[in-house]
């Protein structure tokens, strides 16, 4: 049987990305001290999610995947503890900037990159200010311990995105995160958030592995961003599922904490044929989604 312990870290992101990078480095460590295979940090964690404001600085975030330390980082910490560590970063490429994950492979191999598909754009998540939609498609990545398919954040919302990476053979679906508050809406998005990924696993009988942030983050005006004045508090609530859906280990609202499971990813593959959810669709009956 072929069985990986995974595990999702939630953390709180400082104002110095050194902070952040030392952090992430010693949750990542206490993971794998516990035994965790494959490790998934938050959306964006480098730094405040700086997504909230629009400034033209923020632009020189974004660096190359060469070039980007939590990269360089997670190609260290995998290779010193054999486990697979895909790492959000703000990539830049020429010209263009994206929302990336990097799938690296136990060993620090970089399998290759993801570009956010579906980039949002509300009164404080004003990413398409800052990210073009991403041009990979959605991928699966082959790791040392398993297929694992990734979405960011926004995506974890479209059945479209699990639907795929599951068709493209993940046998677990990962949704690193950035969500908290909506000042706008005055609505407790958490539970809605969280069912609405327990459904992607329950149809696709894949687990569901989402990390998300915690704490306050405040935006205070100044001419850069117009004046804008705004708080956001991230929720947390990270949690994992099993194949059903269920949840198996789930995070609180303002804690750092690491969750950890195990999966038997032949159990889960058997699971898939019997159901027969894949050998009952009927592609050519959805056309009206894909208009």
């Amino acid at each position: 049987m072929r069985k990986i312990k995974a595990a999702a870290v939630q953390m709180r992101c400082d104002v110095s990305r050194e902070v952040n990078l030392r952090r992430a480095e010693e949750m990542v460590r206490a993971a794998a001290a516990q035994g965790a295979q494959l490790v998934l940090l938050p959306e964006l964690w480098e730094r405040p999610y700086f997504c909230q404001e629009r400034r033209y600085e923020y632009y020189q975030y974004a660096q190359p995947l060469a070039e980007n330390p939590a990269v360089q980082m997670g190609r260290r910490l995998a290779k010193e503890l054999q486990i697979v560590l895909p790492i959000s970063f703000f990539e830049r490429d020429v010209n263009q900037l994206y929302n990336s994950i990097a799938c690296i492979d136990a060993g620090g191999e970089v399998l290759g990159v993801y570009r956010k598909t579906h980039i949002p754009d509300d009164h404080f998540y004003q990413e398409k200010f800052y990210f073009k939609p991403g041009d990979t498609g959605f991928k699966v990545f082959a790791t040392r311990y398993g297929q694992i398919g990734i979405g960011i954040c926004w995506d974890q919302w479209f059945s479209e995105t699990a639907r795929c990476l599951a068709l493209n053979g993940a046998e677990l679906l990962l949704y690193p995160t950035a969500i908290g508050s909506e000042p706008i809406l005055g609505t407790d998005s958490m539970p809605h958030w969280r069912r609405v990924m327990q459904g992607h696993s329950a149809a696709n009988l894949v687990p569901v592995i989402a990390a998300n942030r915690i704490g306050l983050e405040r935006v205070e005006p100044c001419e850069a961003n117009g004046g804008q004045r705004s708080a956001l508090e991230f929720y947390g609530s990270s949690f994992m599922t099993d194949g059903t859906g269920a949840l198996v280990q789930d995070a609180g609202r303002d804690s750092e904490e690491i969750l950890l499971a195990e999966y038997d990813l032949d159990a889960l593959a058997e699971d898939r044929l019997s159901w027969g959810l894949f050998r009952d669709r009927r592609p050519e009956c959805y056309q009206a989604i894909v208009k």
